[in-house]
């Protein structure tokens, strides 16, 4: 008898990238495509005059987060990113929690990424084309200070 995969456990499988929900603040948006949820230590390098080796040493330095892209259909009267973007004054804005959620099948986050104290950098457009047939995408470029990942 063939094996349909039913002993299987559910943890054979790598998730599916496109079933994800995104919460700014405590509202929940749509979003077409996310990039940029990443993050590095940049390198120290340093050598003694009197190290015997001929080359320096590398230590971990400052954290340097990336800038999240967010790209979402337009929708007719929806100008939350411009709302958001016009709250940008003279050294305020408003900054809040943003949250990314892998989710599965039952529409549960397994994996979740938290930007804390974004706010946005730059909105862009969609672009025209009088012999397009795609569909209007906006984009929201998202600064944050600091990355934190769950695994549920």
């Amino acid at each position: 008898m063939a094996d349909d995969g039913s002993a299987q456990s559910t943890n054979v499988w790598p998730l599916p990238k496109f079933y994800f929900q995104v919460k700014l603040d405590s509202e929940v948006l749509s979003f077409q495509e996310i990039s940029g949820l990443d993050i590095e230590a940049q390198p120290i390098e340093y050598r003694h005059g009197d190290s015997p080796e001929f080359s320096v040493l590398k230590m971990p330095g400052i954290k340097k987060n990336g800038t999240v892209t967010m790209k979402k259909g337009v929708f007719k009267s929806d100008k939350k990113f411009w709302d958001w973007f016009n709250q940008i004054k003279m050294n305020t804005i408003k900054r809040i929690p943003v949250t990314i959620s892998l989710l599965d099948e039952a529409g549960e986050p397994t994996m979740v990424w938290t930007l804390a104290n974004a706010w946005p950098t730059k909105i862009s457009g969609t672009d025209l084309k009088a012999d397009g047939n795609e569909v209007a995408i906006e984009s929201i470029e998202i600064v944050h200070e600091g990355l934190t990942i769950s695994n549920q």
